[in-house]
């Protein structure tokens, strides 16, 4: 039944993506638009441009994330000890993961279908230059755990400064995983303070 409501999220994930593409390219263009957007490097505002094409990348992605087997329960390993004792080794979900990135807002989608699928919750903080758009994404997903009858704050997004980052990574008992996803300097500011498994 889990498996199903997993599913049926991350199916209506999708649908969700394409019937409010205009809403979330709306929200893409402020984020563009904004003084803070203004001093990146082109590659840099590349990678935080939304078009219809890359939502509908991201809505195939999470089709393909829907389309996996379901990784939780499944046995690994499995023997008799001499005592008699039947002992199976079986994937259960981590807990809380949180993800850290850089201007990609598709990371957004990407990394809140994987943790759906695998039975997990996420905080997600993204870059402020991609507030809006994280926003709209983010939204989109918390929707479509409801409609699945999952609790949305499944997929939290959270924003914020340095400071914030230190918190998120020293939440011990809260947080199960960081995940830095960026370049060696997030990386690097992470592992300094973090007390969370990274």
């Amino acid at each position: 039944a889990r498996t199903v409501a997993k599913d049926a999220a991350l199916e209506a994930t999708a649908r969700l993506l394409g019937e409010r593409t205009a809403e979330i390219l709306e929200a893409n263009a402020a984020d563009l638009a904004d003084e803070r957007a203004a001093g990146l490097t082109q590659a840099l505002r590349d990678r935080l441009t939304l078009t219809a094409d890359r939502v509908a990348a991201m809505a195939d992605g999470v089709r393909a994330v829907a389309s996996l087997d379901d990784p939780i329960g499944e046995e690994l390993e499995h023997k008799a000890l001499a005592n008699g004792l039947d002992l199976r080794k079986v994937r259960v979900p981590l807990g809380v993961v949180a993800v850290v990135y850089e201007a990609r807002p598709n990371v957004t989608i990407d990394c809140a279908a994987l943790t759906i699928k695998s039975g997990n919750a996420i905080v997600l903080r993204g870059s402020s230059y991609a507030e809006r758009s994280n926003g709209a994404l983010a939204a989109v997903v918390r929707e479509a755990l409801l409609e699945a009858g999952l609790p949305e704050d499944a997929v939290l997004l959270v924003t914020g400064g340095r400071e914030e980052l230190t918190d998120l990574a020293t939440q011990e008992g809260t947080v199960d995983l960081l995940i830095p996803r960026g370049g060696e300097g997030l990386k690097d500011a992470l592992k300094d303070v973090a007390t969370v498994p990274v």
